[in-house]
Protein backbone atom coordinates (compact mmCIF):
# COMPACT_ATOMS: atom_id res chain seq x y z
CA UNK A 1 0.00 0.00 0.00
CA UNK A 2 2.73 2.65 0.99
CA UNK A 3 4.65 1.56 -1.97
CA UNK A 4 1.60 2.39 -4.36
CA UNK A 5 0.96 5.67 -2.62
CA UNK A 6 4.42 6.99 -2.89
CA UNK A 7 4.89 5.87 -6.55
CA UNK A 8 4.83 9.76 -7.45
CA UNK A 9 8.40 9.76 -7.15
CA UNK A 10 9.08 7.17 -9.63
CA UNK A 11 10.09 7.27 -13.21
CA UNK A 12 7.04 6.74 -15.54
CA UNK A 13 8.61 4.04 -18.13
CA UNK A 14 7.82 6.50 -21.10
CA UNK A 15 10.52 9.05 -19.80
CA UNK A 16 13.39 6.52 -19.82
CA UNK A 17 15.96 6.86 -22.98
CA UNK A 18 17.18 4.15 -24.43
CA UNK A 19 20.14 3.81 -22.51
CA UNK A 20 18.24 3.92 -19.43
CA UNK A 21 15.84 0.84 -20.71
CA UNK A 22 18.50 -1.25 -21.53
CA UNK A 23 20.22 -0.62 -18.31
CA UNK A 24 16.48 -1.42 -16.73
CA UNK A 25 16.27 -4.83 -18.95
CA UNK A 26 20.28 -5.54 -17.23
CA UNK A 27 19.04 -5.21 -13.88
CA UNK A 28 16.21 -6.79 -14.38
CA UNK A 29 17.96 -10.40 -15.41
CA UNK A 30 20.44 -9.57 -12.43
CA UNK A 31 17.47 -9.63 -9.96
CA UNK A 32 15.74 -12.66 -11.78
CA UNK A 33 18.88 -15.11 -12.23
CA UNK A 34 18.97 -14.53 -8.23
CA UNK A 35 15.75 -15.35 -7.51
CA UNK A 36 16.34 -18.07 -9.76
CA UNK A 37 19.39 -19.50 -7.80
CA UNK A 38 17.88 -18.95 -5.00
CA UNK A 39 15.03 -20.95 -5.60
CA UNK A 40 17.88 -24.13 -6.81
CA UNK A 41 18.93 -23.61 -3.34
CA UNK A 42 15.70 -23.82 -1.37
CA UNK A 43 14.46 -27.04 -3.32
CA UNK A 44 18.00 -28.83 -3.66
CA UNK A 45 17.24 -30.78 -0.80
CA UNK A 46 13.84 -32.35 -1.25
CA UNK A 47 13.49 -31.46 -4.88
CA UNK A 48 16.99 -31.92 -6.41
CA UNK A 49 15.42 -32.52 -10.07
CA UNK A 50 13.68 -29.28 -10.01
CA UNK A 51 16.33 -27.48 -8.70
CA UNK A 52 18.52 -28.31 -11.63
CA UNK A 53 15.25 -26.52 -13.64
CA UNK A 54 15.81 -23.35 -12.11
CA UNK A 55 19.54 -24.04 -11.98
CA UNK A 56 19.73 -24.13 -15.89
CA UNK A 57 16.49 -20.81 -15.86
CA UNK A 58 19.48 -19.05 -13.78
CA UNK A 59 22.16 -19.59 -16.24
CA UNK A 60 19.67 -18.29 -19.13
CA UNK A 61 18.87 -15.43 -17.49
CA UNK A 62 22.98 -14.34 -17.10
CA UNK A 63 23.01 -15.72 -20.50
CA UNK A 64 20.07 -12.78 -21.83
CA UNK A 65 22.30 -10.04 -19.40
CA UNK A 66 25.53 -10.48 -20.73
CA UNK A 67 23.66 -9.84 -24.02
CA UNK A 68 22.25 -6.66 -23.34
CA UNK A 69 25.63 -5.71 -21.34
CA UNK A 70 27.26 -6.12 -24.87
CA UNK A 71 24.56 -3.87 -26.65
CA UNK A 72 25.33 -1.39 -24.12
CA UNK A 73 28.61 -1.57 -24.40
CA UNK A 74 28.69 -0.92 -28.35
CA UNK A 75 25.63 2.02 -28.15
CA UNK A 76 26.70 3.79 -24.87
CA UNK A 77 29.60 2.82 -23.51
CA UNK A 78 31.11 1.11 -20.28
CA UNK A 79 29.15 2.94 -17.42
CA UNK A 80 25.57 1.41 -17.18
CA UNK A 81 22.93 3.95 -15.02
CA UNK A 82 21.93 2.82 -11.94
CA UNK A 83 18.36 2.07 -12.42
CA UNK A 84 16.42 -0.36 -10.64
CA UNK A 85 12.68 -1.97 -11.18
CA UNK A 86 11.77 -0.05 -7.82
CA UNK A 87 12.57 3.14 -9.76
CA UNK A 88 10.27 2.85 -12.51
CA UNK A 89 6.41 3.27 -11.70
CA UNK A 90 4.50 0.81 -12.56
CA UNK A 91 6.63 -1.97 -13.37
CA UNK A 92 6.70 -5.29 -12.36
CA UNK A 93 7.59 -6.38 -9.15
CA UNK A 94 9.43 -9.61 -7.79
CA UNK A 95 8.87 -11.31 -4.59
CA UNK A 96 11.95 -12.03 -2.38
CA UNK A 97 12.16 -15.72 -2.21
CA UNK A 98 11.92 -15.80 1.62
CA UNK A 99 8.32 -14.76 1.19
CA UNK A 100 7.77 -18.24 -1.00
CA UNK A 101 9.84 -20.59 1.85
CA UNK A 102 8.39 -23.11 2.49
CA UNK A 103 9.86 -24.02 -1.08
CA UNK A 104 6.35 -25.61 -2.47
CA UNK A 105 6.71 -27.05 -5.89
CA UNK A 106 3.41 -25.71 -7.35
CA UNK A 107 4.35 -22.00 -5.67
CA UNK A 108 7.59 -21.65 -6.99
CA UNK A 109 6.60 -22.79 -11.05
CA UNK A 110 3.76 -20.88 -10.85
CA UNK A 111 5.83 -17.66 -9.82
CA UNK A 112 8.20 -18.59 -12.46
CA UNK A 113 6.18 -18.71 -15.03
CA UNK A 114 4.60 -15.28 -14.11
CA UNK A 115 8.23 -14.07 -13.98
CA UNK A 116 8.79 -14.82 -17.71
CA UNK A 117 5.39 -13.54 -18.81
CA UNK A 118 6.18 -9.97 -16.78
CA UNK A 119 9.69 -10.13 -18.43
CA UNK A 120 8.18 -10.54 -21.96
CA UNK A 121 5.19 -7.89 -21.46
CA UNK A 122 8.66 -5.44 -20.78
CA UNK A 123 10.69 -6.82 -23.26
CA UNK A 124 7.51 -6.22 -25.69
CA UNK A 125 7.17 -2.83 -24.94
CA UNK A 126 10.96 -1.77 -24.26
CA UNK A 127 10.99 -3.13 -28.19
CA UNK A 128 8.43 -0.47 -29.12
CA UNK A 129 10.80 2.38 -27.68
CA UNK A 130 13.90 1.65 -29.71
CA UNK A 131 15.00 2.99 -33.13
CA UNK A 132 18.20 1.25 -33.14
CA UNK A 133 18.14 -2.53 -35.61
CA UNK A 134 20.24 -4.18 -33.47
CA UNK A 135 18.68 -3.29 -30.15
CA UNK A 136 15.29 -3.59 -31.19
CA UNK A 137 16.67 -7.43 -32.87
CA UNK A 138 17.92 -8.21 -29.55
CA UNK A 139 14.60 -7.06 -27.34
CA UNK A 140 12.83 -9.02 -29.99
CA UNK A 141 14.63 -11.84 -29.61
CA UNK A 142 14.57 -11.91 -25.64
CA UNK A 143 10.73 -11.51 -25.48
CA UNK A 144 10.77 -14.51 -27.72
CA UNK A 145 13.22 -16.52 -25.49
CA UNK A 146 10.62 -15.16 -22.67
CA UNK A 147 7.65 -16.18 -24.00
CA UNK A 148 7.93 -19.48 -26.54
CA UNK A 149 5.52 -21.64 -27.34
CA UNK A 150 5.84 -23.34 -23.89
CA UNK A 151 7.37 -21.25 -21.00
CA UNK A 152 11.00 -21.94 -20.16
CA UNK A 153 10.03 -23.76 -16.80
CA UNK A 154 8.03 -26.31 -19.01
CA UNK A 155 10.70 -26.31 -21.44
CA UNK A 156 13.54 -26.74 -18.90
CA UNK A 157 11.19 -29.20 -16.84
CA UNK A 158 10.93 -31.46 -19.76
CA UNK A 159 14.75 -31.76 -19.91
CA UNK A 160 15.45 -32.17 -16.12
CA UNK A 161 12.42 -33.70 -15.22
CA UNK A 162 11.20 -37.11 -16.54
CA UNK A 163 8.32 -38.75 -15.63
CA UNK A 164 10.16 -40.70 -12.92
CA UNK A 165 11.43 -37.63 -11.15
CA UNK A 166 8.30 -35.71 -11.10
CA UNK A 167 6.41 -38.70 -9.46
CA UNK A 168 8.97 -38.60 -6.95
CA UNK A 169 8.82 -35.31 -6.01
CA UNK A 170 5.40 -35.17 -6.23
CA UNK A 171 5.23 -37.99 -4.02
CA UNK A 172 8.09 -36.10 -1.37
CA UNK A 173 5.21 -33.01 -1.84
CA UNK A 174 2.70 -35.12 -0.44
CA UNK A 175 4.57 -36.00 2.16
CA UNK A 176 5.48 -33.19 3.79
CA UNK A 177 1.93 -31.55 3.25
CA UNK A 178 0.72 -35.20 5.13
CA UNK A 179 3.62 -34.23 7.79
CA UNK A 180 3.02 -30.73 8.53
CA UNK A 181 -0.72 -30.21 8.20
CA UNK A 182 -2.89 -33.43 7.89
CA UNK A 183 -1.38 -35.47 10.28
CA UNK A 184 -1.31 -32.89 13.31
CA UNK A 185 -4.79 -31.26 11.86
CA UNK A 186 -6.00 -34.97 12.11
CA UNK A 187 -4.50 -35.70 15.86
CA UNK A 188 -6.10 -32.04 17.06
CA UNK A 189 -9.57 -32.95 15.42
CA UNK A 190 -9.74 -36.30 16.63
CA UNK A 191 -8.81 -34.94 19.85
CA UNK A 192 -11.46 -32.22 19.95
CA UNK A 193 -14.29 -34.03 18.66
CA UNK A 194 -13.65 -37.41 21.04
CA UNK A 195 -12.42 -35.59 24.42
CA UNK A 196 -14.90 -32.96 24.65
CA UNK A 197 -17.85 -35.45 23.74
CA UNK A 198 -18.11 -36.39 27.55
CA UNK A 199 -17.74 -33.11 29.57
CA UNK A 200 -20.45 -31.48 26.54
CA UNK A 201 -22.95 -34.22 27.11
CA UNK A 202 -23.05 -35.02 30.31
CA UNK A 203 -23.15 -31.07 31.45
CA UNK A 204 -26.10 -30.97 29.10
CA UNK A 205 -28.10 -34.27 30.52
CA UNK A 206 -27.02 -33.09 34.11
CA UNK A 207 -28.03 -29.66 34.06
CA UNK A 208 -30.66 -29.81 30.87
CA UNK A 209 -29.49 -25.97 30.59
CA UNK A 210 -28.45 -25.31 26.86
CA UNK A 211 -26.67 -21.99 27.40
CA UNK A 212 -24.72 -23.63 30.18
CA UNK A 213 -24.06 -26.65 28.09
CA UNK A 214 -22.55 -24.27 25.26
CA UNK A 215 -20.57 -22.27 27.70
CA UNK A 216 -18.63 -25.75 29.36
CA UNK A 217 -18.37 -26.53 25.24
CA UNK A 218 -16.69 -23.34 24.35
CA UNK A 219 -14.51 -23.41 27.42
CA UNK A 220 -13.43 -27.04 26.77
CA UNK A 221 -12.76 -26.97 23.19
CA UNK A 222 -11.18 -23.43 22.97
CA UNK A 223 -9.15 -25.15 26.19
CA UNK A 224 -8.00 -28.30 24.59
CA UNK A 225 -7.12 -26.43 21.22
CA UNK A 226 -4.37 -24.16 22.85
CA UNK A 227 -2.91 -27.44 25.17
CA UNK A 228 -2.89 -29.36 21.62
CA UNK A 229 -1.40 -26.40 19.34
CA UNK A 230 1.73 -25.76 22.00
CA UNK A 231 1.72 -28.93 22.95
CA UNK A 232 2.47 -30.37 19.20
CA UNK A 233 5.04 -26.98 19.03
CA UNK A 234 6.94 -28.36 22.24
CA UNK A 235 7.39 -31.79 21.18
CA UNK A 236 9.42 -31.42 17.88
CA UNK A 237 11.05 -28.81 15.85
CA UNK A 238 11.02 -30.83 12.88
CA UNK A 239 14.58 -30.58 11.84
CA UNK A 240 15.12 -34.25 12.43
CA UNK A 241 11.78 -35.61 11.95
CA UNK A 242 11.26 -34.01 8.52
CA UNK A 243 7.71 -32.87 9.66
CA UNK A 244 8.17 -29.11 9.00
CA UNK A 245 7.47 -26.00 10.63
CA UNK A 246 6.11 -26.36 14.72
CA UNK A 247 4.71 -23.04 14.60
CA UNK A 248 2.46 -24.50 11.50
CA UNK A 249 2.04 -27.59 12.98
CA UNK A 250 1.09 -26.52 16.27
CA UNK A 251 -1.63 -24.15 14.31
CA UNK A 252 -3.03 -26.87 12.61
CA UNK A 253 -3.37 -28.91 15.88
CA UNK A 254 -4.94 -26.45 17.61
CA UNK A 255 -7.32 -25.01 15.37
CA UNK A 256 -8.74 -28.53 14.46
CA UNK A 257 -8.98 -29.32 18.02
CA UNK A 258 -10.99 -26.34 18.46
CA UNK A 259 -13.13 -26.92 15.49
CA UNK A 260 -13.59 -30.53 16.65
CA UNK A 261 -15.16 -29.48 20.06
CA UNK A 262 -16.97 -26.31 18.84
CA UNK A 263 -19.03 -28.34 16.19
CA UNK A 264 -21.03 -30.63 19.09
CA UNK A 265 -21.05 -27.22 20.98
CA UNK A 266 -22.86 -24.87 18.79
CA UNK A 267 -25.92 -26.90 18.33
CA UNK A 268 -26.30 -25.74 22.24
CA UNK A 269 -27.25 -22.51 21.24
CA UNK A 270 -30.49 -23.12 20.22
CA UNK A 271 -32.88 -22.99 23.56
CA UNK A 272 -34.96 -26.52 22.95
CA UNK A 273 -32.93 -28.95 25.01
CA UNK A 274 -33.91 -31.82 22.41
CA UNK A 275 -33.45 -30.14 19.20
CA UNK A 276 -30.08 -29.10 20.41
CA UNK A 277 -29.15 -32.45 21.92
CA UNK A 278 -30.66 -34.08 18.76
CA UNK A 279 -28.63 -31.75 15.96
CA UNK A 280 -25.44 -32.28 18.30
CA UNK A 281 -25.82 -36.05 17.75
CA UNK A 282 -26.01 -35.67 14.43
CA UNK A 283 -22.66 -33.44 14.38
CA UNK A 284 -21.36 -35.87 15.94
CA UNK A 285 -22.01 -38.59 13.87
CA UNK A 286 -20.91 -36.64 11.29
CA UNK A 287 -17.47 -35.43 12.83
CA UNK A 288 -16.45 -39.27 13.77
CA UNK A 289 -16.40 -40.50 9.87
CA UNK A 290 -14.82 -37.57 8.51
CA UNK A 291 -12.61 -38.17 10.61
CA UNK A 292 -12.33 -42.29 9.90
CA UNK A 293 -12.46 -40.71 5.91
CA UNK A 294 -9.38 -38.90 6.11
CA UNK A 295 -7.39 -41.21 7.89
CA UNK A 296 -8.97 -43.69 4.41
CA UNK A 297 -8.17 -40.83 2.78
CA UNK A 298 -4.91 -39.38 3.76
CA UNK A 299 -3.30 -41.80 6.19
CA UNK A 300 -4.23 -45.43 4.16
CA UNK A 301 -5.92 -46.52 6.89
CA UNK A 302 -8.82 -49.29 6.19
CA UNK A 303 -11.62 -48.30 6.16
CA UNK A 304 -12.33 -51.30 8.93
CA UNK A 305 -9.77 -50.12 11.16
CA UNK A 306 -10.51 -46.63 11.28
CA UNK A 307 -14.11 -46.82 11.87
CA UNK A 308 -13.11 -48.95 14.62
CA UNK A 309 -10.96 -46.53 15.53
CA UNK A 310 -12.66 -43.59 15.55
CA UNK A 311 -16.49 -44.42 15.31
CA UNK A 312 -16.56 -46.93 18.06
CA UNK A 313 -14.21 -45.09 20.11
CA UNK A 314 -16.01 -41.33 20.09
CA UNK A 315 -19.90 -43.77 20.53
CA UNK A 316 -17.90 -45.00 24.24
CA UNK A 317 -16.83 -41.66 25.04
CA UNK A 318 -20.69 -40.25 24.50
CA UNK A 319 -22.26 -42.97 25.96
CA UNK A 320 -20.03 -42.18 28.97
CA UNK A 321 -20.91 -38.72 28.77
CA UNK A 322 -24.69 -39.40 28.69
CA UNK A 323 -23.98 -42.22 32.10
CA UNK A 324 -22.23 -39.25 33.94
CA UNK A 325 -24.54 -36.44 33.13
CA UNK A 326 -27.70 -38.40 34.12
CA UNK A 327 -26.20 -39.69 37.33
Amino acid sequence: MFTRFFSFARRAFSSLSEQEVLALAISSEEDDGRIYRAYADGLREDYPHSAKVFEAMAEEEYRHRGALIEMHRKRFGERIPLIRREHVRGYYERKPDWLVRPMGLDTVRAQAELMEEQAHRFYVEAAKRTQDAATRKLLGDLAAAEKGHETLARRLGEEHLPEGARAEEAQTERRQFILTYVQPGLAGLMDGSVSTLAPIFAAAFATGDTWQTFLVGLAASIGAGISMGFTEVASDDGVISGRGSPIKRGLATGIMTTVGGLGHALPYLIPDFWTATTLAIIVVFIELWAIAFIQNRYMDTPWSRATFQVVLGGALVFAAGMLIGNA
